[in-house]
């Protein structure tokens, strides 16, 4: 669920970041915690629609908190070299470390809101 979360975040990202436009470029950190702050939104609004953990296993549950995250990021990453092979701006959600960090913070959220 995350990695769906992802994706739609970030095409809404790509079509909104015209008006948000910054002459200039948050600082990375601040960029760090309002995607953590997005996913755990996100995370929220899932366990509001889905208020039952997917996985029922405790152990798999944990390992679905370390992988889920990590598989996020890979695919935002190739999102992110599959846009700049096409010569598309770039927003940053579109690199490894933003969709790990929005990723997590949902994935936390539904582990700890749903356990």
């Amino acid at each position: 669920m995350q990695i769906a979360v992802e994706i739609v975040v970030e095409l809404m990202g790509h079509s909104l970041k015209e008006p948000f436009r910054r002459p200039e470029p948050l600082h990375p950190w601040l960029a760090v915690i309002l995607y953590f702050i997005l996913g755990g939104l996100a995370g929220g609004v899932s366990l509001w629609l889905f208020p039952q953990l997917f996985i029922k296993s405790p152990l798999l549950t944990k390992i679905n908190l370390l992988l889920t995250p990590i598989i996020s990021g890979l695919i935002m990453s190739w999102i992110g070299a599959w846009r700049r092979h096409r010569e598309q701006q770039l927003i940053r959600l579109d690199t490894f470390a933003y969709g790990f960090c929005f990723a997590l913070a949902m994935a936390l959220v539904r582990f700890l809101g749903a356990a």
